[in-house]
C-alpha cells in the first residue's frame, strides 16, 4: 500500500453517502482533503467529525458541479496549499424517477446529465492539466452497473452512467504517455442516499430498493476507491465493477422476502 499521507484529495459529492464515506478513509490515512458539496451544513458535519478523528487537514468548498461558471470560480480561488490536487475523486451523482423514456420528466433528465456527465467535465477539464505539468495524478471516477447494462426505467441515468465509463476510457487513453492514473469504480446496489434522492423523499419506496437483500455499504465503496488510489505507481486499476453477493446483474437480485 503506497502512503498518501498529505497527499490533496478533491472528493466531490462529499456530503454524503460514498462521497463522505471516501472522505473518511482518505482522511484516516493521513490525506488532506477538499470536499465539495452543495449542501454546506452537511460539509461541515463531515468535515467537524474527520478533524475530530484524525487531525485532519480540510478545505470546504460549497459548490454545484453542473455549474461551470461556479466551478471555475471556486477551484481558482483556492488557497496556494490546496492548488496541486493529487487525487480526483469524481462522485458527485444523482438519480431521478423511473419512468419509460417516452413519459419522462425532461428536468430530471437535465439535472442528471448536467450532473453526471457535465459536472464530471468541468472539474475534470479544470484540474487534469495542472496534473499533466505536474507529472503526477490520479482520476477515479464513480461509474454504476448501470453504465454497463440498462434496466427498465434507467433510461437516461444508465445513459449518463455509460457516458461515465466512455469517457474514463476516453480520458486514460488521451493521458497515455504521462503518469496520471485513471479508474471507474462501478457499484451495484448500495445503501445511501441514492434511492431517496431518485424517488425525491419516499422513504417508503426507497427501502423497497433494498427489502430482503444485503446491499454493499458507503464504507464498502470507500475502500475500494483507497485501494485504487495507494496502488504502486505503475499499477492503474482502470475499471472495477464490484456488486453485493446478492446481486449478479443490473436487473438479477437474490431477495430473501
Amino acid at each position: 500500500m503506497v502512503s498518501i499521507k498529505d497527499k490533496i484529495v478533491l472528493i466531490t459529492g462529499a456530503s454524503s453517502g460514498i462521497g463522505a464515506a471516501c472522505a473518511h478513509v482518505f482522511a484516516r490515512e493521513g490525506a488532506a482533503l477538499i470536499l465539495a458539496a452543495r449542501r454546506f451544513e452537511r460539509l461541515q458535519s463531515v468535515a467537524e467529525k474527520l478533524q475530530r478523528t484524525f487531525n485532519s487537514k480540510i478545505n470546504l468548498l460549497k459548490m454545484d458541479v453542473s455549474d461551470r461558471t461556479q466551478v471555475e470560480s471556486i477551484l481558482s480561488s483556492l488557497p496556494a496549499p490546496w492548488h496541486e490536487v493529487d487525487i480526483l475523486i469524481n462522485n458527485a451523482g444523482l438519480s431521478r424517477g423511473l419512468d419509460k423514456l417516452y413519459e419522462g420528466d425532461i428536468q430530471d433528465w437535465e439535472e442528471m446529465i448536467d450532473t453526471n456527465i457535465k459536472g464530471l467535465l468541468y472539474i475534470t477539464r479544470f484540474l487534469v492539466p495542472g496534473m499533466v505539468s505536474r507529472g503526477r495524478g490520479h482520476i477515479v471516477n464513480l461509474g454504476s452497473i448501470a453504465g454497463h447494462q440498462t434496466y427498465t426505467g434507467g433510461n437516461v441515468y444508465c445513459a449518463t452512467k455509460a457516458a461515465v465509463r466512455a469517457l474514463s476510457e476516453g480520458l486514460k487513453l488521451d493521458l497515455l504517455g504521462t503518469p496520471i492514473r485513471v479508474s471507474s469504480v462501478d457499484p451495484g446496489l448500495v445503501e445511501t442516499e441514492f434511492s431517496q434522492v431518485r424517488f425525491r423523499g419516499d422513504n417508503r419506496r426507497a427501502a423497497k430498493v433494498y427489502q430482503g437483500m444485503n446491499p454493499l455499504t458507503a464504507e464498502d465503496v470507500a475502500e475500494i476507491v483507497l485501494f485504487c488510489a495507494t496502488r504502486p505507481p505503475h499499477v492503474n486499476l482502470s475499471e472495477i465493477l464490484v456488486l453485493p453477493t446478492d446481486q449478479s446483474s443490473a436487473t438479477m437480485v437474490d431477495r430473501k422476502n
